[in-house]
């Protein structure tokens, strides 16, 4: 079985380093958004760009999990190449991010100012406060090419599938985290209830990056559907 990982915005790969054992024995792909963990900063449209970027970089059909902009992309995977997905999992995603200005001015404020202007209030809503690795993933944050930021927000900004969602038809686990401000559990709610016989799980005590914090939990929900 092929498992495609695609990440939040702001991080690497590496945001999938708890999930190990569960993809051991497994042929797992690593998606990097452009920008990120290396990956060149690239022409970006929308998140439709970045669905099929996916395509390209892998054959065959695949179980797909996407955690907060890598869930959108899974999303828009499933509605425009439903044939290439066996499985759907989408961590800590929305149909909508909030309004697209927000996005255009984050855009604007980190390609005048670095991921430094934000990095505070992005840790704050990804992690809780008793999380040892802030450090860690602060300077993972700091690691992302601003630019590849800034043009996945841009990206972000125009993402909007409140009405669409209803002709997927992958089997599908959305996962919310409880505390999560960046895609609440009534989000996933929403999500899972538009697409026909999804499942939806709610870790206790998350926030955005469930996958990293409450990994246990998580890792026990994404092992249930490999």
């Amino acid at each position: 079985m092929t498992v495609v990982l695609c990440g939040s915005l702001g991080l690497s790969a590496e945001v999938w380093e708890r999930q190990a054992p569960v993809l051991a024995g497994r042929e797992a792909v690593f998606v990097e958004h452009p920008g990120h963990g290396g990956a060149p900063v690239t022409e970006l449209h929308d998140v439709g760009d970045l669905a099929a970027g996916v395509l390209e970089a892998v054959d065959g059909s695949f179980t797909f999990v996407g955690l907060s902009l890598g869930g959108a992309v899974g999303m828009r995977l499933a509605l425009d190449a439903p044939e290439r997905l066996d499985r759907l999992v989408l961590v800590c995603t929305s149909r909508r991010f909030g309004e697209p200005t927000q996005w255009v001015q984050r855009a604007e404020t980190v390609r005048r100012d670095g991921l430094e202007a934000i990095v505070d209030a992005v840790l704050e809503r990804w992690f809780t406060p008793s999380f040892p690795e802030l450090d860690v993933y602060r300077e993972r944050f700091l690691a992302t090419d601003r630019e590849g930021y800034a043009r996945c927000c841009e990206a972000l900004a125009t993402w909007d599938v409140d009405d669409a969602l209803g002709a997927v038809r992958t089997p599908t686990l959305v996962v919310a985290g409880e505390h999560d401000p960046s895609a609440p559990p009534a989000e996933a709610e929403q999500i899972a209830a538009a697409i026909l016989g999804a499942r939806l799980e709610v870790i206790a005590g998350a926030k955005h990056l469930a996958p990293v914090e409450w990994a246990q939990d998580f890792n026990r929900l994404l092992e249930g559907c490999l």
